[in-house]
């Protein structure tokens, strides 16, 4: 079983909104993705307190532990496609960068 890290750096697009953003990601994003994406095991979010120009204020880092990265988030984004069918994306999201990461 291989390990692997997703790292999401994100902002807030209303910074008037942040509480609210906050409180979407912990109650409904960070559920969602670990209750519908196999192999995601846990989520840490952090703070960037001074990020610089085209850095996110916000960072998550996803714990994966998969035998198939591909198909792994191939699962991973039919899950988010479908709650955000549902109507359980925050508009206020803007998504700065996404990287995956092998755990040596």
């Amino acid at each position: 079983m291989e390990q692997w890290l997703l790292i999401v750096e994100t902002n807030c697009k209303d910074k008037s909104r942040e509480t609210e953003f906050d409180a979407w990601y912990d109650t409904i994003h960070i559920p969602d993705i670990l209750e519908g994406s196999p192999g995601f095991k846990k989520v840490a979010r952090y703070i960037n307190r001074n990020p610089l120009p085209g850095q996110g204020k916000y960072l998550a880092i996803y714990e994966i532990e998969t035998t198939d990265i591909d198909a792994t988030m191939k699962s991973h984004q039919e899950n988010v496609e479908a709650k955000y069918a549902l109507g359980r994306k925050s508009q206020i999201l803007e998504v700065v960068s996404r990287r995956i990461c092998k755990v040596k």
